[in-house]
This record gives structure tokens, C-alpha cells and sequence, in this order.
């Protein structure tokens, strides 16, 4: 890690994430690959935030930083008060165990485990989960909760990963392009259970997506382009996913 290591302010009420001029550089073989450029952000608790922006753009690495993930090559970010820039390996693992849920656009789901089963491989590890079938049923899918992976469709299975994440009553959910891997009817559905989970839970929410369709339900927009912040805006008028389309 480069740079000084700066005293932080207290976070202003309600600010979950606060980052700071956050840069990652990648070495690939003899060219410095720059995916981000000087990011400043705050995310705040409730909110149900989409990163927009192009594939190459750094919305991926900015969530994985976000997560745990990842670590910035410069800068520094904040959960709460807790400084994840200067948090060791084994810190990391705990704060990704017990704050935050994390939904790919892949399932990642256990071919051999139930519904169920895949959620329990979560909530076993945890100090206060929910209730599987309360997660499921978050979700819609309390009548598939035995089912195989094998069994269910695409928009379920990431239901179902969905389910997974937000069952150790994670404080943030951290989603990487959730219906990239899903047509536009199925995605609806997914969005659905995420928007559900937001309001249900007051869940803080990040939904990163090249989609800009997708970003009219959000409660703010952020756009990346070429690892740096272009634009950001606040949606007055949200929509609800059934009145998106793409």
C-alpha cells in the first residue's frame, strides 16, 4: 500500500461506505493497467445505489474493493469506522462473513445441495442468520426450497443466491451485474426480490450493471467511465421493475 496514511474524520450519520481517493493498478506483465483513477464516494445505509458504466469502466474492482475483495492500490475506505485499507487478511474474512452478502452474475450454487442446503452452507458460519425458509420466501421461492440447482430455472437459481447472500443478515448487499446472465422477464423477477430486500430490510444495496435501463429504479446513480466518476445523479421519479424494459 502506497501513500500516507491519513486521521479520519468521524463519518457524517448515515454514511455507510465513505471512499476516498481510491486508485487500483494492475501489473500485466510489462503494462500498468489503471482500472481505477481517484474515486471519491460516499454510500449510505437504505440506499439502493447502481453503478453504470461500461465493461473496463472499474465498477467490478470499486465493488470488490467495497467488499473486501480487493484492496486499493492508493486511498483509503471506510465501513462505519473501521478503516478496510489497513485491515489484515483474516480482518477482511470477517467483515465479508458477517457484513456483507455478496450476488455475481454466475450462481455459484452447489450442484449436489437443495435450495436450502446451499443456504445452510451460509448460515452455519454466521453469528445471527435468518431463518432459511424466511430467506427463501424473501425471495418467492418457498415452494422450491428442495429443489436442486438442476431443477430450477436460471431467475431461480439466482433467487436462490440471492436467498443465500441476505440470509446471514448481512448490513450491505454488494451485487455484480445479478441479471447479466438473464433475459429481460427473468431479470424483472430477480430485480423484484432485490427491490423487495431493500425495503423489507433496509438493506444497503449496490447494484453494479452496464444496463441503464436498470438504473432507473435506483434511488441514485453513479456513472464510471475509464475508472473515474463521470456523473452522478439522484432519481426523482423511480421506477419499479416491472416498468423497466431493455
Amino acid at each position: 500500500m502506497t501513500g500516507t496514511r491519513q486521521q479520519h474524520k468521524p463519518l457524517s450519520e448515515g454514511v455507510v461506505f465513505h471512499a476516498h481517493d481510491i486508485t487500483k493498478t494492475y501489473q500485466m506483465g510489462e503494462v500498468q493497467v489503471h482500472a481505477l483513477r481517484g474515486v471519491d464516494l460516499d454510500l449510505y445505509q437504505g440506499e439502493f445505489t447502481v453503478l453504470l458504466g461500461a465493461s473496463g469502466s472499474g465498477k467490478s474492482t470499486l465493488l470488490n474493493i467495497l467488499g473486501g475483495l480487493d484492496t486499493p492500490t492508493d486511498g483509503h475506505v471506510l465501513y462505519g469506522d473501521r478503516d478496510l485499507t489497513s485491515a489484515n487478511e483474516s480482518e477482511l474474512t470477517q467483515y465479508r462473513r458477517h457484513h456483507v452478502g455478496f450476488v455475481f452474475q454466475f450462481y455459484n450454487l452447489i450442484p449436489s445441495l437443495t435450495a436450502r442446503e446451499n443456504i445452510a452452507v451460509v448460515t452455519e458460519i454466521v453469528n445471527s442468520p435468518m431463518q432459511t425458509e424466511q430467506a427463501l420466501q424473501l425471495v418467492g421461492l418457498s415452494d422450491r426450497m428442495d429443489h436442486f440447482p438442476a431443477q430450477l430455472s436460471g431467475g431461480e437459481q439466482q433467487r436462490v443466491a440471492i436467498a443465500r447472500a441476505i440470509a446471514k443478515n448481512p448490513d450491505v448487499l454488494l451485487c455484480d451485474e445479478p441479471t447479466g446472465a438473464l433475459d429481460s422477464k427473468t431479470g424483472i423477477v430477480v430485480l423484484e426480490a432485490l427491490q423487495r430486500i431493500n425495503k423489507e430490510l433496509g438493506t444497503t444495496t449496490v447494484v453494479i450493471t452496464h444496463n441503464a435501463d436498470i438504473a432507473r429504479m435506483a434511488d441514485r446513480v453513479i456513472h464510471l467511465t475509464d475508472g473515474r466518476i463521470s456523473e452522478m445523479h439522484i432519481n426523482e421519479k423511480k421506477l419499479a421493475p416491472h416498468e423497466l424494459s431493455w
